[in-house]
């Protein structure tokens, strides 16, 4: 139920269908009352036609569970009922209810057949000897179907659209928490898989670098957990207040330094440009393809030195990762080769950026990524 509905108080569902059914009872009513007043038809034909209204108007309250047979009924029955009666009453409202609700659950071929034997029915009364259905009844009546599975068909077309755009933005959502769980997970444990084995290398010869490995294990450790439960709290929170704790950027990128350190590379940040606050979902984006980057350097690369060059354009920020370790070689390919590079792609491409990988001419491999100011991506 939308909020406008709700704020009205419009029935749905059964309550719906109550008020419906109820409603067109009355108006058959009325319309019958005049023809007792007038004293037309038999008494056996008056209790018959009553027993049809009936039995219309109560197939309203069946018309969700059972729409087609619904629809077959109310039309074949009303039509009984003006053979029955001399009153043109509103009864006709409830198969053009009923045929509504089939066009719109999407069964447009049922509501398509229904509509034509109602047509071919009240068609076949301009041939009968009374002739109480002119040519022109039978065209409005068309008019009135078509219009009404048409609009049926429309609603189906709307609900199964924003269905649809509810699915895809779940997949994006799924697909967002995959790229941030990827992100953290990967880098931190990488990390803390590096230190732990220089621990153990140094823990005999040097035991002041394996205590400081085993502090950045510590901290590595206590980060993953930290972003592991604020990216749980997302999953978790619904219309809830913001996240406590910011998200990621370039001002915590010396922490990314300092891990890629004590892991034994050389890591030098060169910025040029006019320095700025960056929008959130960019500051984000950098700081995971730094992240990354990174990461693929230390587990993969075998590289001593990386550079890291932040560029503060007027419109965009482009971030370039450069090594000297073993260019391609250092990012396998296929099955098990990660998909880190993927990822990063695909955070460059929402941004309406883009993101290039590969090894350098001098030797090495650099990862450079455009990020606009705006975002723009789809």
């Amino acid at each position: 139920m939308s909020l406008a509905q709700a704020r009205l108080g419009i029935p749905r569902g059964v309550r719906a269908d109550a008020v419906l059914a109820v409603g067109t009872f009355v108006l058959v009513v009325v319309a019958e009352g005049q023809r007792l007043r007038g004293g037309g038809g038999s008494v056996a034909g008056v209790v018959a036609s009553w027993a049809v209204v009936v039995a219309v108007c109560g197939g309203l309250f069946l018309r969700r569970r059972y729409p087609v047979v619904v629809g077959w009924f109310t039309a074949l029955a009303t039509g009984v009922y003006y053979l029955l009666s001399t009153v043109d009453g509103p009864l006709v409202l409830v198969p053009i209810m009923v045929l509504y609700g089939i066009a719109a659950q999407g069964r447009l071929r049922a509501a398509v057949a229904i509509a034509v034997a109602m047509v071919i029915g009240v068609g076949v009364d301009t041939v009968l000897p009374r002739n109480d259905v002119t040519g022109t009844a039978v065209f409005m009546l068309v008019g009135w179907l078509v219009a009404v599975v048409a609009l049926g068909s429309a609603r189906h077309g709307r609900v199964a659209y924003a269905e649809e755009q509810a699915r895809l933005r779940a997949t994006e959502e799924r697909l967002r928490i995959a790229r941030e769980l990827h992100d953290v997970i990967g880098h931190n444990i990488s990390m803390i898989n590096v230190q732990s084995s220089a621990a153990l290398h140094r823990w005999k010869k040097d035991p002041a670098q394996a205590e400081a490995a085993l502090s950045a294990i510590k901290a590595g450790s206590r980060e993953t957990l930290r972003e592991l439960r604020a990216t749980l709290d997302v999953l978790r929170r619904v219309d809830e207040d913001a996240p406590r704790a910011p998200a990621p950027g370039l001002a915590r990128a010396e922490e990314l330094v300092v891990s890629a350190k004590l892991a034994g590379i050389v890591v030098r940040i060169e910025r040029t440009g006019a320095e700025r606050v960056l929008p959130a979902q960019v500051d984000l984006a950098a700081y995971r393809v730094l992240q990354e980057s990174l990461t693929n350097v230390v587990r993969h690369s075998g590289a001593g030195h990386v550079t890291i060059r932040l560029a503060y354009g007027d419109r965009e920020l482009t971030v370039a990762v450069e090594d000297d370790g073993r260019g391609a070689a250092a990012f396998p390919a296929g099955p098990g080769g990660g998909s880190g590079v993927a990822g990063m792609e695909e955070r460059a491409r929402a941004l309406g950026g883009e993101l290039s990988a590969g090894p350098r001419p001098e030797g090495g491999f650099v990862v450079r990524a455009r990020l606009p100011y705006g975002v723009t991506g789809g």
